[in-house]
């Protein structure tokens, strides 16, 4: 499972939120054999007045932040951050203007379909 959270400035994410969701998409199922209907993202877009960011950042500056079960390898996990940096410059991001965020959390602090995750079946393995 894993839950992503895209921020950016409003205008600059409806420019290439198709295409991001996409890649964001394809990488978590890549690294994480997530499988390919199990998309979970939502995207906030933020006037700019409401997205602080420093100086030698641009109005693309986004952050992607993913929660996941944890069990992840460490590769698993550094794998997926280097597809997101090589593949959302297809975007326009640069590496100064992305920022990634791994949040993991035990299974059984979730809730999905009635159930804690932890007792929940699930047709993907977590552990890669």
């Amino acid at each position: 499972m894993a839950q992503v959270k895209i921020y950016g400035i409003r205008e600059r994410l409806r420019s290439f939120r198709e295409t991001l969701s996409d890649i964001v998409h394809q990488c978590l199922v890549e690294a994480f054999g997530l499988p390919e209907d199990k998309r979970f993202q939502r995207f906030f877009g933020l006037d700019k007045e409401d997205f602080l960011y420093p100086p030698d950042h641009s109005e693309h500056y986004t952050i992607i932040e993913i929660v996941l079960f944890e069990g992840r390898s460490a590769d698993a996990k550094k794998n997926l951050i280097r597809l997101l940096y090589e593949r959302t410059a297809a975007c326009g991001l640069t590496e100064n203007d992305l920022e990634i965020v791994l949040i993991e959390s035990p299974r059984s602090n979730w809730g999905i379909r009635g159930v804690p995750g932890d007792e929940l079946g699930l047709s993907y393995r977590v552990d890669v």
